[in-house]
């Protein structure tokens, strides 16, 4: 025990031998966590339900990040008893495998928003969005009315499509070709949405701003927010296993 502790004495008061063994262990544990990765395709556990977004989801992201939502709002819950209680299930990292880029947040001045998504009415979501202390008087979040009088000019969502599909998200050709038109079929209260719902399981499909004449930016981010942490069920057995995996990590 004597040799240890005066070897380790040694060790402290010697910069230069001190410095060599901070290096040989930083190299090691870098060697051990890096290595891997060139032997593994993905990094990534896919889970079932995991799908791209829609044409009106991806635009309503796009608002979502234009606005600069994720300076108020993360959407990650980690792996703590007082988050999961609070917001839901911790996130997976597979439900952010299509994102570009991440919306994790770095702060919360509002709640994670994660597992928002048919957690509040349609109603709720625009009254809140309009005006945020009508619902939360304590709220500081500023008042977006604008998105409900803007018209909804989202471009080309064919072309966005097609960027998002060379960086690995995998749309195919049939979604990208009818991108344009699965964005207004899916904010009409009347539309025929059922092969939109073929190609992206669990989409929903309506009127989100409560006013069915017009297609608005408010339609595209409440179709947005009512889709976050709907995918995937962290209850089925492939998600479990996901978890599992994850936690060995």
């Amino acid at each position: 025990m004597t040799t240890i502790v005066e070897r380790h004495k040694k060790l402290e008061r010697n910069v230069t031998l001190l410095g060599l063994a901070a290096f040989a262990a930083v190299t090691v544990g870098g060697i051990v966590e890096i290595a891997p990765l060139f032997w593994i395709d993905n990094t990534i556990e896919k889970v079932e339900g995991m799908r791209p977004y829609t044409p009106l989801e991806q635009a309503g992201r796009d608002i979502y990040i234009r606005e600069g939502c994720y300076n108020c709002h993360s959407q990650m819950i980690r792996p703590f008893r007082d988050e999961v209680e609070r917001y839901g299930h911790y996130s997976l990292a597979a439900e952010s495998m299509y994102d570009h880029p991440f919306q994790w947040g770095s702060k919360r001045t509002g709640p994670d928003l994660a597992r928002v998504g048919n957690r509040y009415s349609d109603e709720w979501h625009v009254q809140h969005l309009k005006d945020p202390r009508s619902l939360v008087p304590e709220s500081i979040m500023p008042t977006y009315a604008h998105l409900a009088e803007h018209e909804l000019n989202a471009g080309d969502m064919t072309a966005e499509l097609r960027t998002l599909y060379q960086v690995g998200v995998p749309y195919k050709p049939d979604d990208i070709a009818k991108a344009n038109d699965d964005l207004e079929v899916q904010a009409q209260a009347d539309g025929d949405a059922t092969d939109l719902k073929k190609r992206y399981p669990k989409a929903q499909a309506r009127d989100f701003d409560g006013d069915p004449k017009r297609l608005t930016e408010m339609d595209a981010l409440v179709a947005y927010l009512q889709m976050l942490g709907t995918l995937v069920d962290v209850n089925a057995p492939a998600a479990q296993e996901t978890l599992a995996k994850e936690k060995g990590r």
